[in-house]
């Protein structure tokens, strides 16, 4: 198992799995988001805030938050936003 880092409101998610880190404001990503919730495999972190980042999962799962991707990706980069696995 990867790291974990926090993406807002107590979540977090393995960064072994995440492909890509991408601002939900395209068209392609937006119907991209749209079908991963018709089919259940979206998982939305926002607490009901904007979506400002769109994880995209190597399962194919679409993780949804409030963080701006950068914030993500810095995180991803550094040991400040990683949680122990134990």
């Amino acid at each position: 198992m990867g790291k974990l880092i926090h993406i807002g409101f107590g979540n977090v998610v393995n960064t072994g799995k995440i492909i890509a880190i991408v601002n939900p404001d395209s068209a392609p990503v937006k119907r991209m988001v749209q079908k991963a919730k018709e089919t259940g495999m979206a998982i939305d972190a926002t607490q009901g805030r904007k979506t400002k980042a769109v994880l995209v999962m190597e399962n194919s799962q679409i993780v949804l938050s409030a963080l701006l991707p950068e914030t993500i990706s810095g995180r991803a980069q550094t040991e400040d936003g990683q949680i122990d696995e134990e």
